[in-house]
């Protein structure tokens, strides 16, 4: 026996339900501001950015810190640890790579992955500063200082996730203020530096092992450290900043003497309020 069609009220009291779920649906979710930037104010950041980290120098794009297991590299010195070793920090530099690669770079023959992943191809520092005059580190420095836009792109693509990687991470009670937080330092005039220096200068915050005594100093800290002031925005932020790294360092393990790097962490945020 046939089935009866619905008719058309029935099938309009069905569009209509379908409509109100799918409503309830999208207005039970956050909207997640995006940062949208021009290519050249993209460039301006990353140039700041590379001016913070290695002085503006192409010598400093090939870095290894003293006291560091990893060697940083780039306008934003990311992270490369040498193969088969691994620390509480994320490591960044080969997403640098496969970001640059699908954007178009040619790479340097060493920095194309094979089969495999792709390889830091020093195993500590001193074998780092050994190779500082050869051919592959030329060729390297001069590949990071030939992309900086590229480089800059990856950085505000980053901060373009950070906000779901954070909104996840903390307490559902605690969302709404992370959020709004947030965009408020990203409509600030300092915003988009601010926020897209400080998630490439020390994480989203959302790493559990970039933490200590339980305590962590990524962008999520931070905004959850503002206050709900009327003032502006960005020097707010950076004053949550100076609060975070501070405790950061009093949590630090004494051997790392994390102190000495202190001065330089509060002079990169103190920028964060000014023009």
């Amino acid at each position: 026996m046939d089935k009866p069609h619905p008719s058309r009220k029935q099938h309009r009291l069905f569009q209509r339900l379908v409509f109100a779920t799918f409503f309830c649906l999208l207005v039970s979710v956050p909207s997640l501001s995006a940062i949208t930037l021009s290519q050249g104010e993209a460039l301006r950041i990353g140039k700041r950015i590379w001016q913070n980290e290695c002085k503006g120098t192409i010598s400093g794009l090939t870095s290894w810190n003293a006291g560091e297991e990893f060697a940083s590299l780039g306008i934003g010195h990311f992270i490369w640890y040498p193969e088969g070793k691994r620390g509480p920090f994320e490591e960044s530099f080969p997403k640098l790579i496969a970001f640059m690669s699908s954007h178009g770079a040619k790479l340097p023959d060493f920095l194309r992955p094979g089969t495999g992943d792709l390889r830091c191809p020093w195993n500590s520092r001193a074998e780092f500063l050994h190779a500082q005059q050869t051919a592959e580190m030329k060729q390297l420095r001069q590949f990071l200082a030939d992309t900086v836009d590229l480089q800059a792109q990856f950085l505000v693509d980053r901060l373009q996730h950070a906000l779901t990687k954070m909104l996840d991470e903390t307490a559902a009670s605690n969302r709404a203020n992370v959020q709004r937080q947030f965009e408020r330092v990203a409509n600030s005039a300092q915003g988009s530096y601010a926020l897209i220096d400080y998630v490439n200068f020390k994480g989203e915050g959302v790493l559990h092992s970039e933490r200590y005594n339980g305590q962590g100093w990524g962008l999520l800290q931070v905004l959850e450290e503002m206050r709900p002031t009327a003032g502006d925005a960005s020097a707010e932020f950076a004053r949550a900043a100076r609060a975070v790294l501070t405790r950061r360092v009093h949590n630090s393990p004494p051997a790392r003497n994390e102190s000495r790097w202190l001065p330089g962490w509060i002079n990169r945020v103190n920028s964060y309020s000014r023009n």
